[in-house]
């Protein structure tokens, strides 16, 4: 089908800033072409233009710019874009309405309640994508246990129809929709994907009425989970009519609108899909698609079967990706703040590319990730902008102004400018300079060495997303091929490769154009999927192979209609998880042929346990497989041979002088097109061709295979010598490698734990600490757990001291040994070296484990006056002696909680143990990599950087305490604030703080803090070391590294005896959760940063003797001094992610009668303070409820005159009628019927609200500018901080 000889076949990749066109020429000759994306004052369209260029200057006929493109000679056109890209971005979709399930009209502003940056006041959120919603009198509820029913799902599931669905009253809602003009409509009912049937009723008479874009949940993507379904639906309706009025405009540049030419688009899965069928959903990743596509087949050797890494370095960011013979797919992400539920290629996205602006901060070297955009763009460009990535290349002599087109400055008619660029680096080699002089710890340094560090620093932060993508699913690294393609790539493909160990790099000849080629490449996709509630089993599989079969069927129908017969194949996937768990994978049976124990389609057992042993390393082989979802791929062969071809060069090596570690050495300068095939090219060297510049470093070689593309060997890098004086490019690239050790030990935890809790919620952290207990870095930044983990290490190191021998490991959680409530158990070793008799580091891992033991299943009881009825508790415990796990000691003190009365041991023993060799197991991990460290720059170095580390978190809160004092001091003349606030009990929290100006100092004094209280309110000392590290990191407001110098400048006073120092023995759970948001509270009231957010985490939990749950609730944001408070969300002390409805409804006895926003709970002021929810569950059966809750009597506090948030409410709706409040903190029996209605907090006001009209007006930011990243390794952390 791609073979259309005679004609001229287009590959077109419309990008933001430029559109690649790849040309098959009828002579089979091939040409490739690069023009603005927008150029209005000289054509309508680039693809169009790019298309007209290629006809007129290849048959000398004339094409008008005027008149519609005869087509006559088109064969096919393929198409890559990003407008729906630009469009999510810019926000500048069709108008929008949605239809929602009556109770949930916030559900898609609530979302899973995260925030998404942890430490920023300003919960910046984007906004949905429709402009109105209207909620649908119906409700459809999945039915449990053994009850007979009318209605059966797509699924397998029972139904039942609550409330038949109210056409007339939609009707007239929708007509009033349709009078404002807003004619885009997303429909989302709960439980759509498995029962259509109002959904299909509400399109129907939506297109009656005259609506042009009606987009059905159950249709745009059939998964369960209600959120991003309705995400993904609100997408295809909003980005839709836009792709459509691009493709009329498109259209409209040819004659007969392209009626007799195959036209395909790319979508987000890296299959093409005939222009018809190009929506919304799926179009998001259109553009970079193709460049993996491209890397996919160019690079990957079937004989070989060598893994390759992506690496698309642009002007704003970086996209890297894997490819090992088959498209790695994720069927969840975000982009632009979106959610989509759809097969997408897992193309992770880093804040590193050409244009990444360069910062010093507080004597650290940094990269991005803000970035200078097209306009202005780098110093460089001549337009005013900043310095970047691409100033430093040129200030290294990396790129040769000679080589690029004079299209810079105002008039777009001049060279790149080195004298803008040197004249920025001057200034800031100055500003460096200055402050080495201030330290007197290190030499003066020169510009290229100034610009050299930015480009290490750069390098550094692009080796990290690549280590976590491969190693996050069991590979190794090192084993790779590193495919190189995108304009700015070439010039660090060498560093990178050298960093990361990999021996290999590949550039394609036409990498500065390869999305474009790779749509010539690709092939044509039709993919379909149903959801499942099936177990993989015999008695499923006559059902599983009818449903498999009429899938294929329609794929190969549909194919076939598209003009394919023989060149058809199809891919069957099921979605496949363990029973009771969440980690579902995406399993194709591809090499596991079907046997008389399995389905027709393959072995999908076999091949589900393989992959799950490779990523997680173990199965669980009694618990029954469950298949979540089916689905089909359909591929119609249609992609172009790639035609070798061996170039015949005769050009000769021009000279130039390029900056290394070594200085100045000679470089030779070779243009692409003019190379041998054959001879090697010994670095240093420089590769030009038309679109990219390759750099090959020394002790590097290049070639060029018989195809023209460029393949380079790395080679190992020349030893460099560090002494143990500060180098402040170093200090940048020690600290990214510390916060790398404590991400790679996270990982091994997640892949190697089998709890819920560690493997699939991530409520867990892994760090690294000096040979003081001091932290050095902390993955991932779990609120609670930022200081507490180094409380516990000091603790062991006084408490053990010479006690601590090799292969021992320490397992803590007490509250007086750092612990911050007892089912965060920490496993520490210490990481010793050959001929030092002490630990020279240590390692740590702190996991939340779902239960220890104590009076409640999930040992976090509401109602606990005494340490012991939370759990086992360990102090200093010998986890491993010797090397050797010690499981009957540990399973004896895991079991111990039931001597005490009403008290039980642990209820989950092999979980228990399963995760502690979890963690054992990250820290051994860590362990390696601390030596690998300290092996390649000697121990001396290395203890010598970390000190440096904690003195730049130390220098950036001295810096941010000193701009207080100053401000504090014009104002009132007084360097001493203060503040209180209560818990609903009445126990006062009080803090003065006393800031030294000169030093950068201050001491924080809790005296005249309440006592101890009857009750788990109590929190622990390192809970308030923790808070007090999250409002410092926030105050500081830029990254910082989060370790134990942030405290360096603060002294804190905290009484004992008090609330946040309990005796020995308090209870605790409740200050884990509660107290330390009040602490929170009161040094943000001292400092007057912002408005108190709702100061609660909401703590819900219900079971039963067969299933137990536990949520915490969002409610409001507080407002600040240039925002509002955000509205349902989650602020400060936990960022925990809520279950989505269909899955509590799923898997629990529970109806989520209403999920919606509470109006008016959020101060007014100025700026109002955020809203809180009201979250409604009626219960199907007999449980126990237990809450645990703050901000019931107290409000959060307003500042600046604006008025308080309103306090939240618990109410019980009996089933016969009666309706009781529970107070804050209750554990209370349940019958079926019953309702609880939660009611949390608001968020307060800021300012008085009589200066609404004063305020500055704030420009509407592009969602990207602070940086859209993406991918598995963006979701993944992104999880983490969702804890």
């Amino acid at each position: 089908m791609a073979e259309t000889k005679g004609a001229f076949d287009f590959a077109i990749d419309r990008g933001g800033t430029f559109t690649d066109v790849f040309a098959r020429l009828p002579d089979g000759r091939e040409r490739v072409l690069k023009l603005l994306s927008r150029d209005p004052q000289n054509y309508k369209d680039a693809p169009t233009e790019g298309i007209r260029r290629v006809l007129e200057e290849e048959t000398g006929r004339v094409f008008p710019r005027d008149q519609p493109v005869d087509t006559s000679l088109i064969g096919w056109i393929r198409m890559g874009t990003t407008v729906a890209t630009n469009a999510l971005l810019e926000r500048e979709g069709e108008r929008t309405a949605l239809l929602v399930t009556q109770g949930f009209k916030d559900l898609l502003h609530i979302g899973t309640q995260a925030r998404p940056k942890l430490f920023d006041l300003e919960v910046a959120v984007p906004e949905v994508l429709y402009e109105e919603v209207i909620e649908v009198d119906e409700r459809v509820v999945l039915m449990q246990g053994g009850c007979q029913l009318p209605k059966k799902g797509s699924t397998g599931d029972s139904l039942e129809v609550w409330r038949e669905l109210d056409l007339d009253k939609v009707e007239k809602d929708l007509r009033g929709v349709l009078s404002r003009g807003i004619t885009s409509l997303a429909v989302l009912l709960l439980h759509s994907y498995t029962w259509s049937d109002h959904e299909k009723a509400l399109g129907a008479l939506a297109r009656r009425l005259g609506f042009t874009q009606v987009s059905l949940s159950s249709e745009v993507m059939p998964m369960v989970r209600a959120v991003p379904r309705g995400y993904t639906v609100c997408a295809d309706a909003y980005l839709t009519p836009k792709i459509h009025q691009y493709l009329k405009g498109f259209t409209s540049g040819f004659k007969s609108g392209l009626k007799d030419v195959d036209v395909l688009f790319m979508q987000s899965d890296g299959g093409l899909t005939p222009m018809e069928q190009f929506c919304g959903s799926r179009a998001v990743l259109s553009g970079p698609a193709g460049g993996v596509v491209g890397y996919a087949i160019t690079s990957y050797s079937q004989k070989e079967k060598k893994p390759v890494i992506g690496f698309d370095m642009g002007g704003t960011s970086t996209d890297v990706s894997r490819y090992a013979g088959q498209y790695e797919h994720v069927f969840e992400a975000t982009t632009a703040g979106v959610t989509l539920q759809a097969p997408q290629l897992d193309i992770n996205t880093v804040a590193a590319g050409g244009g990444s602006r360069l910062f010093f901060r507080s004597g650290m070297f940094v990269v991005g990730p803000e970035s200078a955009g097209a306009h202005p763009g780098p110093s460089c460009y001549r337009k005013g902008g900043p310095l970047t990535v691409t100033d430093a290349n040129l200030a290294l002599g990396r790129l040769l102004p000679s080589f690029f087109p004079k299209i810079f400055g105002p008039g777009e008619n001049e060279p790149l400018s080195l004298e803008e660029t040197m004249k920025h680096f001057h200034q800031l080699t100055q500003e460096i300079n200055l402050f080495l002089s201030s330290k007197q710890s290190q030499a003066l340094i020169l510009i290229e060495e100034v610009a050299m560090g930015f480009i290490r620093v750069a390098n550094e932060a692009m080796c990290r997303p690549i280590r976590a993508l491969t190693q996050a699913k069991g590979h190794d690294t090192s084993q790779h091929v590193l495919a190189c393609f995108g304009g700015a790539g070439g010039q660090h493909a060498c560093a990178i490769a050298r960093a990361l160990g990999m021996k290999t790099v590949f550039i394609h000849k036409y990498s500065g154009v390869l999305s474009a080629y790779g749509l010539a490449l690709a092939d044509v996709v039709e993919e379909v999927q149903e959801p499942c509630s099936l177990t993989y089993e015999q008695n499923s599989f006559k059902e599983l192979d009818q449903r498999v079969e009429r899938l294929s069927k329609r794929c190969h129908d549909t194919l076939c209609a598209r003009g394919f017969t023989r060149s058809i194949t199809t891919e069957v996937f099921l979605h496949l998880r363990y029973k009771g768990t969440d980690c579902a994978l995406m399993v194709t049976a591809t090499g596991y042929p079907s046997n008389a124990q399995s389905c027709r389609a393959g072995d999908f057992c076999s091949a589900f346990t393989k992959r799950y042993q490779k990523e997680f390393g173990f199965t669980i082989p009694d618990r029954p497989i469950m298949v979540d979802d089916i689905r089909v791929r359909g591929c119609g062969k249609s992609g172009i041979k790639s035609v070798y071809k061996t170039t015949t060069g005769h050009g000769q090596a021009k000279p130039t002088k390029c900056y290394f570690e070594e200085g100045y050495l000679d470089t030779c300068v070779y243009l692409w097109e003019e190379l041998l095939c054959g001879p090697s090219i010994q670095g240093p060297a420089i590769i030009i061709d038309k679109n990219s510049t390759i750099l090959v470093e020394p002790c590097c070689e290049a070639r060029l295979t018989e195809g023209g593309d460029v393949c380079m060997t790395v080679g190992s890098d020349p030893h460099c010598v560090l002494g143990t004086e500060l180098n402040t490019v170093q200090l940048s690239i020690f600290s990214h490698r510390f916060m790398s050790i404590a991400e790679q030990m996270g990982r091994v935890l997640q892949r190697t734990s089998i709890s819920t809790n560690i493997k699939e919620r991530l409520d867990f952290s892994c760090a690294v600490f000096g040979p003081d207990g001091g932290l050095v870095s902390n993955a991932p930044h779990i609120p609670v757990h930022l200081g507490a983990m180094q409380e516990t290490v000091q603790y062991q190191i006084k408490s053990l001291g010479n006690k601590l021998k090799e292969g021992d490991v320490i397992l803590s959680n007490h509250p007086c040994a750092g612990g911050s409530h007892l089912p965060d158990l920490t496993v520490i070793t210490p990481v010793f070296r050959k001929g030092v008799s002490c630990p020279v580091f240590f390692v740590a891992s702190r996991g939340h484990h779902a239960d220890i033991g104590g009076i409640t299943p999930g040992s976090m009881p509401p109602h606990s006056t005494s340490l012991q009825q939370e759990g086992a508790v360990f102090t200093s415990f010998k986890l491993v002696t010797g090397g050797v796990f010690q499981e009957e000691a540990v399973t004896e003190a895991l079991m111990a909680p039931a001597q005490y009365p009403d008290c039980s041991g642990t209820r989950n023993l092999h979980d228990n143990l399963s995760d502690l060799r979890a963690q054992v197991a990250a820290n051994q991990r860590g362990s390696q990599l601390v030596g690998e460290l300290i092996d390649s720059y000697g121990l001396a170095v290395v203890q010598a950087y970390m000190g440096y580390i904690q003195s730049n978190a130390e220098l950036a809160v001295r810096d941010m305490l000193r701009d207080f004092a100053r401000r504090r001091g014009q104002q009132t003349g007084s360097l001493e604030v203060e503040s209180e606030d209560f818990m609903d009990d009445g126990t006062p929290i009080r803090l003065r703080v006393q800031i030294n100006e000169e030093k950068g100092s201050a001491v924080f004094d809790f005296t005249g803090t309440g006592t101890e209280v009857w009750g788990n309110c109590n929190a622990p000392r390192a809970i308030t070391l923790s808070a007090l590290i999250y409002c410092l990191r926030c105050m500081v407001g830029q990254d910082i590294p989060l370790n134990q110098g942030c405290l360096a400048p603060i002294k804190v006073i905290v009484p004992p005896g008090s609330i946040l120092q309990p005796s020995k023995n308090a209870a605790v759970v409740g200050g884990n959760v509660l107290t330390s948001q009040r602490v929170v509270d009161v040094i943000f009231r001292a400092f007057e940063v912002c408005a108190a957010s709702q100061g609660c985490m909401n703590n819900i939990s219900f079971g039963s003797e067969s299933v137990g749950y536990y949520e915490t609730v969002a409610g409001g944001a507080g407002a600040g001094p240039s925002w509002t408070g955000r509205s349902g969300v989650h602020s400060h002390m936990t960022n925990t992610r809520i279950t989505d409805p269909e899955i509590l409804e799923k898997r629990y006895p529970v109806i989520l009668e209403q999920f919606s926003l509470r109006p008016g709970s959020g101060g007014a002021g100025n700026y109002c303070g955020g809203d809180g929810v009201i979250r409604k569950l009626m219960f199907r059966s007999k449980v126990v409820l237990s809450v645990l809750t703050e901000r019931r009597s107290t409000r959060p506090y307003g500042l600046q005159g604006g008025e308080d948030g309103a306090a939240g409410m618990n109410l019980l709706h009996r089933a016969d009628g009666r309706v009781l409040n529970l107070g804050a903190k209750t554990s209370i029996s349940l019958q079926p019927g019953d309702m609880f209605c939660l009611y949390t907090p608001g968020g307060g006001g800021y300012g008085r609200e009589e200066d609404t009209n004063k305020r500055a007006q704030t420009k509407r930011r592009r969602l990207n500018e602070t940086f859209p990243e993406r991918g598995s390794v963006f979701e993944y952390r992104m999880a983490q901080e969702g804890v």
